[in-house]
């Protein structure tokens, strides 16, 4: 048996063709009366509104308060279109349109009213007279002005003003007009408001007219692309009128600044219509409300930054007195078109990236149509910063308006026509998005909700009636990442292009145009760059084609580094000796993480750069931290054990192996510390680590060179090699030498002269050995710390140590033996030399107050001779006041005083010693606190050193290039390296003062 037929109710209906409530909405047209009930049209203009349930309520209060609107509905369809489209989308303007029914009249018009009527219309509004060189609210001229008149001006303003907006919204949903045509309207009535509430600013402030004031629209009213609801950002400019004191017209022209700006803001019945913000002026916030012509240009020629003009290319007359408005723009255009020739410029134009990724509010990043990835900022800030480094020689690119400026910019060549076009469509997306978010409520707003009825909403109001909200969804996050993609390689793809052959038939940027882009990114040698980017690209090779989808991005990460010019040159080297390797070019195109951390690397470190050119297979550990975990000193001694044995006797190959390894370990350790992997602490433990693999395995080549050589067989004497110095403490520096002694074990049996000549050809060898040229940095083991230095045997007996030390040894050999530790050979040949020479370091009773003087007279002359000629003792991070120098002995003087009794204090580690005299109550730990700090920060700088610059210093650069490189590869921002000498200064004053009275006074 057939189911009965349902029988659809009228709310059943109603929802079905699009109202979210269909009962309620069936009882609203009721209630409109027997007129609304059978008019169809009606009903699909209500169905036609991007929220039917919004449009039917706001239509259903407005006709309960004016019968006589279904009347004019009947009369003009296309009011009624355009009335319900603007009800369906924005709950204020419904409101208004309640309160104030006679304005539907506006919307009889469907022509784009003019500037002239606009502003003519809100000044007769306020009681001016439009046709008045200075009008004044309240038909007063500036003689008769009335202050009384400010309150029922502004309340009149807000009601002239939102019923041209409503005119101006009708157009705009209906389609009569384009985004751009409803933008520049928004700004010629935003400028409308301006005069008019100027006007009433006349009215109130006394001696009005003593003065000239202009008002400079900024941002996006200058632009002529306002939104619906926006702060407008203006600039005042005030000249005093014939015979009138300077100081006084210009505190008249900020009492009249203040007043237009408060008849904007002020809250009165009617709402407010927006903020005037006035903070792009010179010294913005700090900087006077209102200056003469010349003070701007005073400043902007002598302090502005790169920021400043780019807030300029968008100033346009709005308000107040025309002439001396269009004076100021046409004086500051020729400013702004000379901004990328300022000293400053790249720093500046760095700094301006970063504040395009400027921080948004957690939750709402993904949600943000104008700060977030992919939003309106990228766009504006990319077509802006192209604006000024090719405006200055292409007037043609000139424009204020951002679609213009885009279209100018694809002309032209500097935008490709498919990107171009691409970033045109997302931004009147993004902007048609923006209006639909203000519109309903009238507030400022950038952020995409999450309620599926506001999407819904949106959606329709798109003209998506399908699926509304996964259309709106689906459309705008394919928008934000074209935008994403296409900001990241905006200015790089058309460089290659200009020294390329591309299958692209469009113009190519010049070469002028591709150095000039160059410069303002950073690139030093922009002609080099370019060589490089063509030998790079050129070219119809599988390789060459994966070369131009990856640089465009490539020389964006090198622009944000430290030294782009380096970055680059350091990717053509790498890459013309892996280009052929199928996986390399393969790992950079689908390995983001790689190819950016390999373009940050490169362009920030000469070291890391030379190590990958001899060891170019490294690029594969940069695809995760984990390959970028310093490896078990067991694990790299059983590595080096295996090439020694593997190559025999061939102790040449052996050694070069395992410096091939080290080479390797220094690439990882270096990359993991740039990368903020490890700290400086760490740092210094794995490359000690990696030094004692690496003498190791060379000591274990030399003894079986030196065994065959001597055809013994058995090698007559035991060898260990003890380590001192930043290797015994295990604080290795990148440049650091080996500094170890020799000591040997003879046999039973064996005389001691053969013993003694067999251990000094093995430890001749072994320094020979990781000396000889390579290409890799060199290991120098450094023996100059034995006893009687140069002058005395390279190898020792552990009797001729313990007879040295006990009759002829100084102080400082005592505190030079604190940092001795076994590090490769004879395991407890080592240990025996420790425990001999422990209670020569470590006196049971500390050393004697003789000792105590000496060594602090032996700092002193040390301080007074060693530092360099003409070096800054404040930049000097090894001897200078409050340096390693200074951290380490107070630290060494602790442990001669107080190990022997403390055995806390028995470490060969400069930091750990401090910590456990704190522990111990031997320092205060707050001194420790200040002592560790300017130990570890110096120690950081002379590793940052060697790895900038791939040459070993000990003194902060005084050039400020490599300062400001040092500065970045110590974490600091591109203008920070003021910031990184005053805070080492800082540190090292505090220590210096610290170790002053720890050493001398305790």
């Amino acid at each position: 048996m057939n189911a009965a037929p349902r029988i659809q109710t009228t709310a059943g209906r109603l929802a079905a063709l699009g109202f979210a409530d269909g009962a309620r909405a069936e009882r609203l047209l009721d209630e409109l009366g027997p007129e609304a009930v059978g008019d169809f049209a009606l009903l699909d203009d209500l169905v036609g509104a991007a929220d039917p349930d919004l449009a039917l309520m706001s239509l259903a209060r407005l006709v309960e308060r004016d019968p006589s609107v279904l009347g004019a509905f009947r009369a003009e369809p296309g009011l009624r279109r355009r009335l319900l489209g603007v009800l369906g989308l924005s709950a204020a303007l419904g409101d208004h349109v309640v309160r104030h029914p006679e304005c539907i009249a506006v919307l009889a018009a469907a022509d784009r009213p003019a500037e002239r009527e606009l502003r003519d219309d809100l000044l007769l509004a306020v009681g001016a007279d439009p046709a008045a060189a200075e009008p004044v609210a309240g038909g007063a001229t500036l003689e008769t002005a009335e202050p009384a008149v400010a309150g029922p001006a502004m309340e009149a303003l807000r009601i002239a003003y939102r019923t041209r907006l409503l005119q101006l919204a009708g157009r705009d949903v209906t389609g009569r007009a384009t985004l751009a045509e409803t933008a520049a309207a928004l700004a010629d009535l935003a400028s409308a408001a301006l005069d008019a509430a100027l006007a009433i600013a006349r009215a109130e402030v006394a001696d009005a007219g003593d003065v000239r004031l202009a008002v400079i629209g900024m941002g996006k009213c200058g632009a002529r692309e306002l939104n619906y609801i926006s702060d407008v950002d203006v600039i005042f400019v005030a000249e005093p009128r014939d015979g009138v004191d300077e100081t006084k017209a210009l505190r008249t022209g900020t009492r009249l600044a203040q007043g237009m700006m408060r008849a904007c803001s002020t809250s009165t019945p009617e709402g407010s219509l927006w903020e005037v913000d006035a903070n792009l002026r010179p010294e913005g916030k700090m900087g006077p409300l209102v200056r003469t012509l010349e003070s701007h240009l005073a400043y902007y020629r002598r302090w502005a930054k790169t920021w400043e003009f780019q807030a300029l290319l968008k100033a346009r007359p709005v308000a107040g007195d025309a002439e001396l408005a269009e004076a100021y723009v046409g004086a500051a255009n020729e400013l702004v078109w000379q901004a990328a020739a300022r000293p400053n410029f790249v720093e500046d134009v760095q700094a301006m990236r970063r504040r395009v990724e400027a921080h948004v509010a957690a939750g709402e990043a993904d949600r943000q149509i104008k700060l977030g990835p992919g939003g309106l900022r990228d766009i504006e800030f990319a077509v802006q910063l192209l604006q000024l480094v090719h405006g200055r020689g292409d007037p043609l690119l000139r424009r204020r308006a951002t679609l213009s400026a885009l279209a100018a910019l694809s002309r032209g060549g500097y935008v490709g026509r498919d990107d171009a076009k691409a970033l045109a469509e997302a931004y009147t997306f993004l902007r048609q998005v923006e209006h639909m978010l203000q519109l309903h409520r009238l507030r400022r707003t950038h952020v995409v909700p999450a309620d599926t009825a506001e999407l819904r909403r949106i959606g329709r109001g798109l003209g998506m009636t399908t699926d509304p909200v996964g259309e709106f969804t689906t459309t705008w996050k394919r928008h934000a990442l074209e935008v994403r993609r296409l900001h990241e390689k905006l200015f790089y793809r058309p460089l290659l292009q200009a020294v390329a052959r591309l299958p692209e038939s469009e113009t190519r940027l010049s070469a002028a145009a591709a150095t000039a882009r160059l410069e303002a990114l950073g690139y030093a040698d922009p002609e080099g760059a370019l060589r490089h980017i063509a030998a790079l690209t050129s070219g119809v090779s599988r390789r060459a084609a994966i070369q131009r989808t990856l640089l465009p991005v490539m020389l964006a990460w090198f622009a944000d580094a430290p030294d782009p010019d380096a970055g680059l040159l350091g990717f053509r080297q790498v890459s013309d000796k892996l280009g052929g390797t199928p996986w390399y070019l393969r790992l950079l195109r689908d390995e983001t993480a790689v190819a950016e951390r390999l373009a940050r690397l490169l362009g920030t470190s000469r070291y890391v750069t030379g190590l990958l050119l001899h060891a170019p297979d490294a690029v594969g550990m940069l695809g995760s931290p984990a390959e970028l975990a310093v490896r078990p000193a067991a694990t790299l001694a059983a590595e080096a054990a295996a090439a020694v044995a593997r190559h025999g006797e061939d102790t040449e190959k052996a050694v070069a192996a395992v410096r091939a390894l080290r080479r390797r370990e220094l690439f990882r350790t270096a990359c993991a510390d740039l990368s903020g992997l490890i700290d400086i602490e760490e740092v210094g433990q794995a490359l000690s680590a990696l030094n004692d693999v690496t003498i190791q395995a060379a000591l274990d080549a030399a003894i079986n060179k030196i065994a065959v050589e001597r055809r013994t067989g058995t090698f007559p004497t035991r060898i260990a090699v003890i380590a001192m110095g930043r290797l015994g403490g295990l604080e290795s520096s990148y440049a650091s030498d080996a500094d170890v002694m020799f000591v040997h074990a003879p046999l039973p049996g064996v005389a001691e002269r053969e013993a003694t000549d067999a251990a000094h050809a093995v430890a001749e060898e072994t320094r020979r050995l990781l000396a000889l040229p390579a290409p890799d940095p060199p290991l120098k083991i450094d023996a100059g710390l034995r006893p009687e230095g140069r002058q005395g045997p390279l190898v020792r007996t552990i009797a001729s140590y313990k007879a040295y030390y006990g009759r002829w040894s100084s102080h400082w050999e005592a505190q030079a033996l604190l940092r001795a530790r076994f590090c490769a050979g004879d395991r407890e040949l080592g240990r025996a030399f420790v425990e001999t020479v422990d209670p020569l370091r470590y006196p049971p009773d500390g050393i004697s107050r003789d000792a105590v003087l000496e060594i602090r007279r032996l700092k002193a002359r040390m301080e007074a001779e060693r530092l360099p000629r003409g070096a800054d003792p404040t930049l000097h991070t090894k001897l200078g006041r409050g340096g390693l120098t200074d951290v380490e002995w107070v630290a060494q003087l602790l442990q001669l005083r107080h190990a022997g009794a403390v055995p806390a204090l028995r470490t060969t580690r400069t930091v750990e010693a401090l910590r456990a005299a704190a522990g111990e109550g031997l320092l205060d730990p707050a001194d420790e606190a200040v002592l560790s700090e300017a130990w570890l920060f110096a120690s950081r700088i002379r590793d940052a050193i060697m790895l900038v610059r791939a040459r070993a210093a000990d003194s902060i650069p005084g050039v400020v290039k490599e300062r400001t490189m040092l500065a970045r590869a110590l974490g600091y921002p591109p203008d920070g390296s003021e910031d990184f000498v005053d805070d080492y200064r800082r540190v090292t004053r505090r220590a210096r003062a610290v170790a002053e009275r720890v050493f001398y006074d305790g």
